[in-house]
């Protein structure tokens, strides 16, 4: 177990400090002189090119924490986190599940707070089997990462209350829809105490349905402390129809199981 700090109070990152010093720095400088102002514009407007090219960047920490792999002690011991995206889907998480069961392995479900709503059955089956659910947005916004403070946390806190109410467990953990943001979704996860998630590694899963391919993208350095992307909902499909990630699954778990490495939830890491 890995113990964290409790004080969960937002402290921008060393980037979002330097933006609004420039920013304060810029109208300063216009104000005293200003014949500067084009020069100060365009350092306002490199400024929040910057901050939207680290937005579009999922495995990014630049605006603020973001696991991107397990904590030192995590991958010291072996473990890895198996995360699985974009559900539950009925026609495909209970399918994963039996492959976890198979296998004896636990893994952490990111799941939609709508699909939730519409299949709670089965999101409390996930919890039921030994696995963690935790949050992946209410509604999975293509412009999510368009959203401000008040919009990510009504958008995330709606996700938290529907998953709490459902499995009886509340969400530690945000992975945030495609992995894009802005600087501000840092402050409300702190004000909604979760902790952001990307990834070490992902098959692109929604795109590619050779699991072959899907497999060595994962497989590529497998190592302890690795957090895995898969997908059960909006997976892609297979030449015979099915979600890749049935296809994927069964050979990651013998590859983690040949390299000796344990899979556990992103909650056993903390907790």
């Amino acid at each position: 177990m890995t113990t964290l700090p409790d004080d969960r109070r937002w402290r921008p990152a060393p980037l979002i400090k330097a933006s609004a010093l420039l920013h304060a720095g810029a109208v300063a400088a216009t104000i005293l002189r200003p014949e500067v102002w084009p020069w100060a514009a365009g350092a306002v407007v490199t400024d929040q090119a910057m901050l939207a090219i680290a937005g579009l960047w999922p495995r990014c920490s630049l605006l603020g924490p973001n696991w991107k792999r397990l904590p030192p002690e995590a991958a010291a011991r072996g473990e890895v986190a198996i995360t699985i995206d974009d559900g539950p889907e009925p026609k495909v998480t209970p399918t994963v599940l039996d492959l976890l069961d198979r296998h004896g392995v636990t893994a952490t479900f990111f799941c939609i707070g709508e699909r939730a709503m519409r299949h709670p059955e089965l999101c409390r089956e996930i919890v039921q089997r030994g696995h963690a659910v935790e949050n992946h947005s209410l509604r999975h916004r293509h412009d999510f990462a368009l959203l401000g403070l008040r919009g990510f946390v009504r958008e995330i806190e709606a996700a938290q209350d529907t998953l709490a109410a459902i499995t009886g467990m509340r969400p530690l953990f945000f992975r945030a829809p495609a992995g894009l943001r802005n600087p501000l979704l840092d402050p409300a996860l702190c004000r909604l105490d979760l902790r952001l998630v990307s990834w070490t590694r992902r098959g692109f899963d929604t795109r590619d349905g050779n699991a072959e391919y899907v497999s060595a993208r994962l497989l590529l350095g497998l190592n302890g402390g690795d957090i895995l992307l898969l997908h059960d909902g909006n997976a892609a499909r297979t030449t015979g129809g099915d979600a890749v990630i049935l296809a994927v699954l069964p050979r990651l778990l013998d590859a983690i199981a040949a390299a000796k490495l344990c899979p556990v939830t992103l909650r056993s890491v903390i907790t």
